[in-house]
């Protein structure tokens, strides 16, 4: 690829077509002038920009989520209200060293180096016009909204790491297959399973990429299997750990009750609930609470439209607080934990009962919402800097050995909200583009003609999207922090289709 080519963003004789860009990987990256001198200033300045950032905020940022990580931690928790893949990490890690700054540091340059290999593997692979490479490297490595990521004590930095490496594996197992990936893509899944169960459907993407990859079937169908396999004694493991907990075995633990009993109260007021078909006493009582909370609580108390689809679990006046407060007064932090999971499979009954029995107030009332969430996903806990507290709880001060419990910021604690503002419109700008990009590259006379291998790579990433999506509408409280990963995904490609359009053009002239 000559120094002409890329000033000017022409469309060099690649990879893409099978032509002079042999060099292995490494070379590409580290003895690739372009590369390496990119490698390197990239490295610098987003070292300058770390320090920078936590000249700002000296702290980490911290909210409900990371309270209960920390907890989990440090009680030893084998299942917690979140996945306790995070909380096991942060074990570990305290195992090393209990220094916030240390464990912000790791979070954020597992982003960087994430984020260089999804880079480098996309250029190694695929024709890029000088701006494609240009907005990439903004968006990836001058982000402000990854520094804010980086910096709370939750999974979001480390699941979007791994995601970034797991869907970058995924290109190499469909153009350059080796055995070791087999097991590499199924490990990411497994850790990346366990810090956030919205990976639940990467197995259905690995599938995709291992049909398309040109080797032996015996390799493809392991490679299939092998991440679905590797999860199952990890299920058990929680099975059996919820149910010495809290007498019940459940998966996903303790919130996945929770989040049904949430979903099917958003549509309640809408239909006419059958107690009759409420076969335990425990959810015909749910049931006369909610009958009670919905005639005395009018709409404009409930303010259901500020929430992100949970204000049946975050409320305290909500018929599931209301419930667990009526059978448990928890006084510790693990009673607390064994209060949620105790009547979690009540919730779990309550809200499958009705979302079966009205499944089209459902898709309006609930999962309606959920998509006006998913294409402007709000802020939320990005909005203000903990919480817009001065202070953090005991338990985050005696994890981090903290000498006091003031978090002092050199930024208004409500900056961040200001520069994030435009996040969500951004996210729901790149899905309108992804779609019409993808509608246009379906049409025969680009999809036919495309390169296999960009094919191939596009079947993948539309079918991430539209699982994406259905899930997170379906199941998920939707929020930017969840979707910081689709974002990233729906950028690049579109941008890619854009060269793709573009470089068809210029074939058919």
């Amino acid at each position: 690829m000559n120094t002409q080519n890329y000033i000017t963003g022409a469309l060099p004789v690649n990879i893409r077509t099978g032509g002079t860009a042999t060099n292995a990987f490494a070379d590409f990256v580290f003895r690739q002038k372009r590369n390496r001198t990119l490698l390197l200033t990239l490295l610098a300045c987003t070292t300058v920009e770390f320090i920078i950032f936590k000249i700002c905020y000296p702290f980490p940022d911290f909210f409900s989520d990371s309270w209960s990580y920390i907890f989990a931690a440090q009680a030893g928790l084998d299942v917690n209200i979140w996945p306790i893949g995070y909380s096991k990490f942060l074990a570990v890690f305290h195992w090393i060293t209990y220094s916030h700054l240390a464990l912000i540091t790791f979070q954020y340059f597992c982003l960087v180096a994430s984020s260089l290999y999804f880079y480098y593997t996309i250029t190694y692979f695929y024709t890029t016009r000088k701006y494609t490479r240009i907005i990439l490297i903004l968006f990836l490595f001058f982000n402000p909204l990854q520094f804010y990521i980086a910096n709370y004590v939750t999974s979001d930095a480390i699941f979007i790491s791994l995601s970034l490496v797991w869907v970058s594996q995924l290109m190499w197992i469909m153009h350059k297959p080796q055995l070791y990936q087999i097991f590499f893509q199924a490990i990411l899944f497994f850790i990346a399973f366990t810090f956030r169960y919205n990976a639940l459907f990467y197995p259905l993407i690995t599938a995709i990429a291992f049909l398309f990859s040109r080797q032996a079937t015996w390799r493809k169908v392991l490679g299939i299997v092998i991440g679905p396999l590797l999860i199952i004694p990890f299920i058990f493991y929680c099975l059996n750990a919820s149910e010495k907990m809290t007498g019940t075995a459940q998966f996903p633990p303790i919130l996945g009750g929770w989040q049904w009993g949430n979903n099917a109260l958003y549509m309640y007021e809408h239909i006419n609930a059958d107690s009759t078909k409420m076969t335990s006493p425990e959810v015909r009582e749910l049931n006369r609470i909610a009958i009670q909370f919905f005639k005395e609580t009018p709409p404009y108390e409930r303010n259901l439209p500020a929430y992100v689809a949970n204000y049946f679990i975050r409320q305290p006046n909500a018929p599931l607080k209301q419930y667990m407060s009526r059978h448990y007064q928890p006084t510790t932090g693990y009673e607390s934990v064994v209060a949620w999971g105790k009547v979690s499979p009540v919730f779990k009954e309550f809200g499958l009962s009705l979302v079966k029995q009205h499944p089209v107030a459902f898709a309006r009332y609930y999962m309606g919402v959920n998509t006006m969430n998913y294409f402007f996903p709000p802020l939320e806990k990005l909005e203000v800097y903990n919480l817009g507290f001065d202070e953090t709880v005991p338990i985050v001060q005696e994890w981090f050995h903290l000498e006091s419990p003031k978090l002092p910021v050199a930024l208004p604690k409500q900056f961040q909200g200001i520069l994030l503002f435009l996040y969500p419109t951004l996210f729901c700008i790149l899905n309108l583009c992804i779609f019409i990009g993808y509608f246009h590259f379906v049409q025969p006379k680009y999809f036919r003609n495309a390169d296999p291998r960009f094919r191939q790579c596009a079947i993948l990433i539309g079918v991430f999207v539209l699982l994406n999506l259905g899930f997170s509408i379906f199941a998920n409280i939707i929020v930017i922090r969840y979707q910081v990963f689709p974002m990233f995904i729906c950028l690049t490609f579109t941008l890619l289709l854009i060269d793709e359009l573009r470089y068809f053009e210029k074939r058919s002239v």
